[in-house]
């Protein structure tokens, strides 16, 4: 399980036969049906190129997808979650996280030993104390689509937004965040217990919001881009 996590991480758009293939000639001795099932166990889904942690709900109601053609120009224009898989020494944990699309900035973000609704509403709640987006983007699992999560957005009056159904790239930001923590932390300390994974990812995300230099954001932090922009703004 840990092989296929940093194998999705590194490469995801890798399906079943390809991952058994790999696995193969990484020295396991397994089949495409192992694989396919321990991919299920993770809340991984090799059909299409994005994690699927988050399974949809069929009788939910699903929302449009509002970022397509827009511009992104100020903090607090869109946020978006995502859900992913965290490894530990024996087991492993489920963690979500609530991002600013303009500044990267992580907002808030919460840790899991199962994928329920509560953890991703606590979360949503907790990003709310420190502001409200014009736009929330998410994927269509069942967690999102949830009535207990999209109320709490409709009371706020904010635009609820979903990604098509296989498109990775429509939460991209949220997706190299966790490639990031990933490569740079968790694969790293190899965490054992949950008090310990809790304090180093969120020592970690720190990093991340307050020191970590972004290409993207012209070697500034997310922190320095979200609380200036909406200074000046």
């Amino acid at each position: 399980m840990n092989f296929l996590d940093e194998t999705f991480t590194k490469m995801p758009f890798y399906g079943i036969r390809r991952m058994t293939a790999l696995a193969i000639r990484t020295g396991y001795l397994v089949n495409h049906k192992r694989i396919k099932r321990l991919l299920r166990k993770m809340g991984i889904c090799a059909i299409y190129p994005k994690p699927n942690l988050s399974k949809s709900n069929k009788e939910a109601k699903k929302y449009p997808y509002l970022l397509s053609g827009i511009e992104i120009t100020r903090p607090n224009q869109v946020w978006s979650t995502d859900i992913t898989y965290i490894r530990m020494e024996k087991g492993f944990m489920y963690l979500t996280a609530i991002m600013d699309w303009y500044s990267r900035y992580v907002i808030s973000w919460k840790l899991s030993n199962s994928l329920d609704v509560a953890f991703c509403t606590e979360c949503l709640e907790k990003a709310l104390c420190f502001g409200e987006p014009e736009i929330f983007n998410s994927d269509q699992g069942c967690q999102f689509t949830s009535r207990e999560f999209t109320s709490i957005l409709e009371k706020q009056k904010i635009k609820i937004s979903m990604d098509s159904k296989g498109r990775a790239l429509d939460n991209i930001f949220v997706e190299r965040l966790w490639r990031s923590l990933k490569y740079e932390d968790v694969y790293l300390k190899n965490y054992s217990k949950v008090k310990e994974a809790t304090t180093g990812i969120g020592n970690y995300l720190s990093f991340y919001n307050e020191e970590r230099l972004h290409q993207s954001l012209n070697y500034k932090t997310p922190m320095e881009i979200h609380f200036k922009q909406q200074k000046q703004g």
